[in-house]
């Protein structure tokens, strides 16, 4: 059995770590420097960063923060947010990141994620993925921070983004996002049984219960936000969970 990763998720406006529920009400938390230093130190396997402005406000994200977080930890590093092109991945990339994860961009532009595959491998490009699901089911792609509705299904565009080259998805369940409810553990479960590239739950950590429930439903990883930021669980507490319900973590 493969380890499970649990990866503290930083959302950066104007250079501050910051947290909302469903994507509003958005409230500074932290310096992100600070708080990555500290998630590296207590066990975080991964780090995700997302400047959740950059798209929205088009524009490119803040590499001198990205610099400045890379040179603090020593745990592989996802960074989203901005990214249009190649020459941009390749600016993160220098930065510090390990990997890039692409959205609104790829959405507009799906030969984005192709043409980041082929040049920096598979394994680099991450589709991350804000979803909305519809009181009818239908699941919906949005894009630009959740805030602008797009045409796509979530699972057709999964595919897409898979047979061009993303070798990671997250899948960010906008329904449940900072909400402390839980994940969408159901539509989680069914796309880790539908693809066979990992998948990451976001959205709804509320405590270390519904991240092993979440894990222990076939997502590889799961982002947790607020509950680190605030001190509400440690990682450790969280692995030791995961631990419990039988998955493995390092």
């Amino acid at each position: 059995m493969i380890s499970k990763r649990i990866i503290p998720c930083l959302d950066i406006a104007h250079g501050k770590v910051v947290k909302g529920v469903r994507f509003e009400g958005i409230k500074e938390v932290d310096d992100p420097v600070s708080l990555a230093k500290r998630y590296s130190e207590e066990g975080a396997d991964e780090l995700v960063f997302y400047d959740i402005m950059a798209s929205f406000e088009e524009r490119t994200l803040f590499l001198d923060v990205v610099s400045n977080v890379a040179a603090q930890i020593n745990i592989p590093f996802m960074v989203g947010g901005g990214i249009k092109t190649l020459d941009d991945m390749h600016a993160c990339l220098k930065a510090g990141a390990d990997k890039i994860s692409v959205n609104s961009a790829a959405i507009d532009d799906p030969s984005l994620i192709s043409i980041g595959a082929q040049r920096f491998g598979s394994q680099c490009i991450v589709l991350s993925m804000d979803v909305l699901v519809e009181s009818n089911g239908f699941v919906r792609v949005m894009k630009k921070g959740g805030r602008e509705a797009t045409s796509l299904e979530a699972f057709a565009w999964a595919t897409q983004g898979i047979e061009l080259g993303a070798g990671e998805i997250v899948l960010n369940v906008i329904n449940q996002d900072g909400t402390k409810e839980g994940f969408d553990v159901n539509l989680t479960s069914e796309f880790a049984k539908r693809f066979n590239v990992p998948i990451i739950a976001s959205g709804g950590a509320g405590n270390a219960q519904h991240m092993a429930e979440v894990l222990v439903s076939g997502a590889d990883a799961a982002l947790a936000a607020s509950i680190f930021h605030f001190n509400e669980v440690s990682i450790q507490e969280v692995k030791a969970e995961v631990r419990k319900a039988g998955c493995i973590v390092r």
